[in-house]
């Protein structure tokens, strides 16, 4: 499958070490694509429960989310789904800390995602892969994200160094795993990634993907 994604705008970079940040609950933030990969999720809840509050927070700092806000002051994040999303079931209260890239000067919910849309910042595809759904089919909040197992996957191959980071690229994750929806996979779920795993751990090091950002080639 191939996403028919608009030309993107590269994601800015996180600024400085001594930078301001905005405290803000997570309940407010929106999010900016459909799905994540619940494994990635339950990962990193493993994470959090092993910190105190504190440590929690420190992370978090380190780790600041981009973020679009409006006229009106709604906020989306175009980043950081899966550690938000994870420490949002553990804590409905919790808050984050986050940039501004950019600030809009429209407030219509409709008009701030057809200027997210332009600059290639939604993701609109669902969690079997389907779509490109309307920006309006996006939730309001991280807790309404679906699950897409292919996400989960590419987290897992990720994390075994067989495919690179790619942060400034929107949706990188995704963009391997609708290459990897295109081949021939072993049925699997993000509860139960380790039949898939063979087969897409010899793609992902294929020349067949060598077109993908973040491809690493042969061992």
């Amino acid at each position: 499958m191939a996403l028919r994604l608009p030309p993107f705008q590269a994601l800015p970079a996180p600024p400085g070490k001594d930078a301001d940040l905005l405290e803000v609950p997570l309940a407010v933030l929106q999010p900016t694509q459909l799905c994540v990969g619940m494994a990635e999720i339950r990962s990193r809840q493993q994470d959090f429960t092993k910190d105190d509050p504190k440590e929690q927070r420190r992370y978090i700092q380190r780790k600041p989310t981009p973020l679009v806000r409006s006229a009106a002051g709604e906020l989306w994040m175009v980043d950081r789904h899966h550690r938000l999303r994870a420490l949002l079931e553990l804590d409905p209260q919790a808050t984050a800390f986050g940039y501004v890239v950019l600030q809009l000067q429209v407030s219509e919910r409709h008009q701030v995602l057809e200027q997210l849309h332009q600059r290639g910042w939604l993701y609109l595809y669902d969690g079997r892969g389907l779509g490109p759904l309307p920006p309006t089919a996006l939730p309001t909040s991280l807790s309404g994200t679906q699950d897409d197992p292919y996400r989960s996957l590419v987290w897992k191959l990720k994390r075994e160094g067989l495919v690179a980071a790619a942060p400034l690229i929107p949706f990188h994750e995704f963009r391997w795993g609708a290459w990897l929806r295109s081949r021939h996979l072993p049925p699997f779920s993000s509860e139960r990634l380790e039949p898939a795993l063979p087969a897409a751990r010899a793609l992902v090091r294929s020349h067949a993907a060598a077109h993908l950002a973040g491809w690493i080639g042969a061992a």
